[in-house]
């Protein structure tokens, strides 16, 4: 009996272990479905995948991590609080976590639980970037109970005729409002709401509209997310924002700035606007009221951090000029976005990074003389949710944009009325206008020495320098490859020039712009700052890649073409400038494909992506037999994305790439 009841108790035991098994493997199966979600971007689905094994709390699963990083990525920041916590209770080692938590609190308005976490993550010494973000939001704090009091003359009506959708960025065009909305036919994976169109509706009254319809059908993409719309006042340009397909093979895997053109009663075909940066976010666009500057928002490289405003010079024939990052005074290490100018030239703009209330907040700024102030719109047109697209219908109306608690959707359209004029409804003080806080001074100085790739000095190196593209003055290097100390101005870009015999000529550059101190974390009256900053030279020789000589970016083309793009066009210039500088030298041009179509057809696209590039370089008055073409298809891949490999589209760019090197010296 003994025997027969332990041969029960061993097969018990053994179905109980079978169970188990077969029992994780739909959690395995699961989990590992939702994190492939997670690494494509398409976080909804992640978030639907992993939530459900999250809210089990199973030991040792980071689902809970993964549906709160799902959540902030998709811009619901909110809502990931409890699995930040729940990832942190289970010990996760993201030293990012607290940083999270922080914000998260702060959209739901606990600056209690905010404060906490940020002092925690002060204390594990995070790095540079997120040391400042963090003790600015730290510093801000403080400012939020004065910001709540701040009341301002305008009554705020919830736009009758919002939807669970998303609307936002709403402007009035005659009798009709229009805005963006997630009304499109096909599913944006990231947030698993329909992807943003632009669409217009008649407005019964100011706050209350009918049944939408498209915009335009030219305007229209259906598997792309299209928005927050420039147009020109005489109404013949439009200037918006288009993106985020969800598609590995989008040639431009974030969000860029087009253009169209009037054409009759319907629009041209939106072309990309050449001022767009291809691995940038490139939005919110905004006409300045004389058409003359077009200002957007982007993260491109050189900026503050985050999001930065900038503003492009329009000529008369309607060309754009360079960018120019508005500077930090406007921007911050957080995010500035939807710039918009009234009449009277007040920027107003949405931020994250000067004090605010919850997530964004609107602000308005205005020059005084030489002095630029930045003002809090205050309450209620800010609250502890983002809000945001502010757009002035006359001086003492307008709509915004909120998420605020309350709403019906994701993001919301509210219409606001004044009492007052425009130059005082944002103001508390409707009798006076606001005196500029003094700014500290930060005296910034660039210490230059010429190095060899070991970092060996060069000594006497000639060195020409000009300022902004002006103003240009020489140096010799001493024995340690160093030049007299170089003073700069805030925005200031100095380029360089180096030539010594039996060197490479070389040219590099420096730019202030997002290098500079916030003001928030001055804490003396007159700083000084010195950077340092190397510049390699090299002697010539066959093979030898020279991208590091002329602070070359990768070329990149768009998916299956072979076209010079204008960001491309732009390094190639600098190709011209490395041959006109160095006539002894010729170089080989190798262009290179990602590992999708066959061997063969990547052959022959490489090599007509190379011959493509040297015709610009021709064209532009270097001998034929200085530089040669050579295609190498998909032979000399630069990551793990060969064949049958699913990568997102940033690492397929990476190996859609442009190679210079030596091959002669005469």
């Amino acid at each position: 009996m003994l025997a027969k009841s332990s041969q029960s108790v061993r097969l018990l035991a053994f179905f109980i272990v079978l169970i188990t098994i077969f029992g994780c493997n739909p959690t395995r199966q699961t989990s590992k479905k939702g994190l492939k979600y997670f690494e494509r971007g398409e976080y909804e689905w992640a978030i639907q995948a992993l939530k459900p094994l999250a809210d089990q709390g199973i030991e040792g699963d980071k689902s809970a991590y993964y549906v709160a990083e799902s959540y902030r990525l998709s811009n619901r920041i909110g809502l990931s609080l409890p699995y930040y916590q729940k990832a942190q209770s289970k010990g996760i080692d993201d030293i990012l976590v607290n940083y999270h938590i922080a914000l998260a609190a702060k959209s739901l308005g606990d600056y209690t639980l905010c404060k906490t976490a940020l002092t925690k993550f002060l204390q594990s010494k995070p790095n540079r970037f997120y040391q400042i973000k963090a003790e600015i939001e730290l510093e801000n704090l403080d400012k939020i109970p004065s910001l709540v009091q701040k009341q301002s003359p305008v009554t705020l009506f919830p736009l009758m005729g919002n939807t669970p959708k998303t609307e936002f960025a709403a402007q009035k065009i005659g009798n009709e409002l229009l805005f963006t909305s997630s009304s499109k036919p096909l599913i944006y994976k990231n947030n698993g709401l329909p992807f943003l169109g632009l669409y217009s509706a008649p407005l019964l009254k100011e706050n209350e509209i009918t049944t939408p319809h498209l915009f335009s059908t030219q305007l229209y993409k259906e598997n792309a997310n299209d928005g927050t719309p420039a147009f020109s006042h005489d109404g013949t340009t439009v200037v918006f924002a288009r993106g985020n397909t969800g598609k590995s093979k989008d040639p431009s895997p974030d969000v860029d700035l087009y253009i169209s053109k009037k054409n009759g009663n319907d629009w041209s075909e939106p072309e990309r606007l050449a001022i767009s940066d291809s691995i940038a976010w490139d939005g919110s666009p905004c006409f300045s009221f004389d058409d003359r500057t077009l200002y957007f928002s982007s993260n491109r490289r050189g900026g503050k951090g985050g999001l930065d405003l900038y503003r492009v010079p329009v000529d008369n024939s309607g060309r754009f000029g360079r960018p120019i990052n508005l500077g930090s005074i406007i921007n911050t290490p957080g995010d500035e976005i939807f710039p918009y100018v009234s009449e009277n030239g007040k920027l107003y703009f949405s931020s994250d990074g000067h004090p605010s209330i919850g997530g964004l907040d609107l602000y308005v700024a205005s020059r005084n003389e030489n002095e630029i102030s930045v003002e809090h719109l205050g309450v209620p047109l800010n609250s502890i949710g983002d809000d945001f697209a502010i757009n002035l219908s006359d001086p003492l109306s307008g709509y915004i944009s909120s998420n605020r608690p309350g709403g019906k959707g994701d993001d919301d359209i509210y219409f606001f009325k004044s009492s007052g004029s425009e130059e005082h409804w944002w103001s508390n003080d409707t009798t006076s206008t606001q005196v500029p806080q003094a700014l500290k001074t930060v005296n910034y100085a660039l210490a230059v020495q010429v190095v060899q790739p070991d970092g060996k000095t060069i000594p006497g190196v000639q060195v020409s320098a000009r300022r902004n593209g002006e103003s240009s003055e020489v140096f010799t290097t001493d024995k340690l490859g160093k030049i007299e100390p170089i003073n700069l101005n805030s925005g200031d870009e100095v380029q360089f020039k180096l030539e010594k015999d039996g060197y490479i000529s070389a040219r590099s550059s420096f730019s202030l712009e997002g290098r500079e101190i916030p003001q928030a974390l001055l804490k003396k009256e007159l700083t000084d700052t010195t950077f340092a900053f190397k510049i390699v030279m090299d002697q010539p020789e066959i093979g030898k890649e020279i991208s590091q000589f002329y602070q070359l970016n990768s070329i990149y083309y768009d998916l299956d073409k072979a076209d010079i793009r204008p960001d491309a066009a732009i390094e190639l210039d600098k190709i011209v400038n490395f041959l006109q500088d160095n006539p002894q030298v010729n170089l080989e041009l190798g262009a290179h494909t990602d590992a999708r179509a066959t061997a063969a057809y990547n052959q022959k696209l490489s090599q007509r992506r190379a011959e493509s590039a040297v015709k610009y370089i021709l064209q532009r008055g270097i001998a034929k037999d200085r530089i040669k073409p050579k295609g190498y298809g998909e032979s000399q891949l630069i990551n793990e994305c060969s064949d049958g490999v699913d990568c997102p589209e940033e690492m397929h760019q990476q190996n859609r790439r442009t190679e210079f090197k030596i091959i002669q010296i005469n």
